[in-house]
């Protein structure tokens, strides 16, 4: 089955080293919370974030919510034709039902990734519909066994979202950051059959995610 993987996601919970920053005790407080079970979101704590490892990509699990999203309610998921997986920038990945219901509010999904993160997985009438686990990149990749693996980046040569979902088939997997800015570090880039740049401007993941899916789903319904 066709795969996309958001890999190095900026979806963790606040790390051991951060804890103690007045701006995350702060936050956990108005939310009621342990300030090492919240969401790392750079919103809130820029100031404890400043200089830690691969800044530039964490704190942005709103980006991660937007991908998610364009990624669960379209036909080709609904009706079965994709797995989605979420590997995070610490090595944790996520899988999705086709029966989960991502909310669509930001703060309902900050309170269910946060549950999922407490009890691993997440079910409905002794459904499972999401789960997580500790895993490496390339131990999902080798999980998956995709024919090839296609990795999108701005470094990557130039093809437009047509001529890349012509190149697409069910063994395919497609490898998009899950992160605001920098690229995918040199071990999961190693994994990757091929490197593509689409279109002629930089986007955000969510929207270079909506229309590569958009563009393979024609080759399949339409």
């Amino acid at each position: 089955m066709f795969s996309l993987i958001l890999a190095e996601s900026s979806l963790e919970l606040v790390p051991q080293e951060l804890k103690n920053h007045p701006s995350v005790i702060s936050h956990a407080r108005k939310l009621g919370k342990v300030p090492s079970k919240i969401l790392l979101d750079n919103s809130w704590h820029f100031a404890a974030m400043k200089g830690i490892t691969n800044e530039l990509k964490r704190g942005r699990p709103d980006l991660v919510h937007f991908s998610i999203l364009e990624s669960t309610t379209i036909p080709l998921f609904l009706k079965n034709k994709m797995n989605l997986y979420v590997h995070t920038i610490d090595d944790k990945v996520i899988r999705f039902s086709n029966d989960v219901h991502i909310p669509k509010s930001y703060h309902r999904f900050q309170g269910l990734i946060e549950k999922l993160f407490q009890e691993k997985k997440i079910t409905s009438n002794n459904n499972e519909l999401l789960s997580i686990k500790e895993q490496s990149f390339s131990e999902l990749l080798n999980s998956i066994n995709p024919s090839q693996t296609i990795g999108l980046s701005t470094v990557g040569m130039s093809t437009s979202y047509e001529k890349l979902a012509s190149e697409i088939d069910q063994d395919t997997c497609v490898v998009v950051g899950g992160f605001q800015k920098s690229h995918f570090s040199e071990s999961i880039t190693k994994s990757f059959s091929k490197i593509y740049s689409v279109g002629n401007e930089s986007f955000e993941g969510h929207t270079v995610v909506s229309r590569i899916l958009y563009e393979y789903e024609k080759t399949i319904f339409m």
